[in-house]
């Protein structure tokens, strides 16, 4: 007779009983485990190093990026918050904050902004170690270049450099060193009221006292900035422009230089273009190739920019209705002058139509916005006086 031996799968049903319920038993003990401990750490065990010899425990938090940051933040909130944020929001509703942001509690808003640069390390407190007090922005194209390079020297350091790009070549400017602290915007075939309208809105230029919207082809051989806004400041001037060298790019003369005077307000023109002393073009004017506008007065200006309308032509003699009295704080700084250069570059980027020159559409078209212009603005005054929203001042001189 053979001998009998015992086959390992012929146990007795308690012992597979009981096999089964430890298992179950272990499956739910660490099913509660789990749950009870989601952002257990493994790192925060002390294990002999001879048991998990190859495993990299950072490696493997790592690949769990979302638990690890949900983690963060929880523990981030008991160090730093005394009062622990609450769900109900809908008790929120502060109609004085921003256009939007009704729901969010006051002290959180961030309503202005800056072109200041910021580190992607450190303490934010610890950035900005100088910040500029203005701004200067050109509109340019590469072929200017040597032009840009003579212009942002005579700006100090107090300044923040933007410069708007209307040929696509913004990454062809590190050749000058001021250029790797400037800010960049590129847009092709795009005018500086454009780029004014969409990325120079009051509240992004708010930390700035004054900002200059000049264009690529001025010649600032006799211009100091910072010797500019002193006087700018002296004369109490919230829109103002440089004088222009008298037989250089002439077209007004109330942006004419004057060699006797620090700053001139009022000028004298032809017979019959000035109905009133203390209006365009002989006073409360400046032209719109190098204005200059604090603060305030940009807040206002930059709301009558409009959208479509690229080329600003008409912005020249309507800027006067935001300040008061526009014909003492609108002037031309005549002991810091420039030369305009009248280099047709921007118009060049036109296109060809009908037979004519890039330029020639370009110019048909600044033409065409300053009837529009001046449309829309009489439009809206009389729709405002109309539906009884003030004071008719039609006849008023401004005095």
């Amino acid at each position: 007779m053979g001998t009998v031996t015992r086959s390992p799968n012929g146990r007795k049903p308690s012992e597979i009983m009981r096999l089964i319920v430890t298992t179950f038993i272990g499956v739910v003990f660490g099913f509660f485990l789990g749950v009870s401990f989601p952002t257990l750490s493994l790192t925060k065990f002390n294990l002999p190093s001879g048991l998990l010899p190859s495993i990299d425990l950072s490696y493997i938090e790592e690949r769990y990026t979302g638990r690890r940051a949900w983690s963060f933040i929880n523990n981030s909130n008991r160090r730093a918050l005394p009062n622990r944020l609450s769900n109900d929001t809908s008790k929120i509703w502060v109609p004085s904050n921003p256009r939007g942001a009704e729901s969010l509690p006051p002290g959180i808003v961030e309503a202005e902004s800056d072109f200041y640069l910021r580190r992607l390390w450190g303490k934010p407190s610890e950035d900005l170690t100088f910040k500029p007090k203005y701004l200067v922005t050109f509109t340019v194209g590469y072929e200017m270049k040597k032009n840009i390079d003579a212009a942002v020297k005579k700006f100090s350091e107090n300044f923040t450099i933007l410069l708007f790009h209307y040929d696509g070549r913004a990454n062809e400017w590190d050749e000058f060193e001021w250029s790797k602290k400037a800010i960049h915007v590129s847009a092709r075939k795009q005018t500086k009221w454009w780029y004014a309208k969409r990325f120079l809105h009051p509240d992004i230029v708010a930390p700035y006292d004054y900002i200059f919207i000049w264009d690529e082809d001025l010649g600032v051989e006799h211009f100091n900035a910072e010797e500019y806004l002193k006087l700018v400041k002296k004369h109490g001037l919230e829109i103002s422009q440089p004088g222009l060298e008298p037989n250089k790019g002439l077209t007004w003369q109330m942006t004419k230089r004057r060699g006797d005077k620090e700053v001139h307000k009022v000028t004298e023109e032809k017979p019959g273009w000035c109905s009133d002393p203390h209006l365009p073009p002989c006073a409360a004017f400046v032209e719109i190739m190098a204005p200059v506008f604090s603060r305030e007065a940009w807040r206002c200006v930059w709301h009558m920019i409009q959208n479509d309308l690229v080329h600003g032509w008409g912005l020249d003699f309507a800027v006067r209705r935001c300040v008061e009295p526009a014909h003492e704080k609108i002037g031309v700084v005549d002991a810091q002058w420039i030369v305009h250069q009248g280099v047709p570059t921007l118009g060049n980027q036109g296109k060809t139509e009908t037979g004519k020159a890039p330029w020639q559409g370009v110019r048909e078209r600044c033409r065409k916005e300053w009837t529009m212009f001046q449309s829309r603005l009489a439009n809206a005054e009389h729709a405002y006086f109309k539906s009884g929203g003030g004071i008719d001042m039609s006849n008023s001189t401004g005095h």
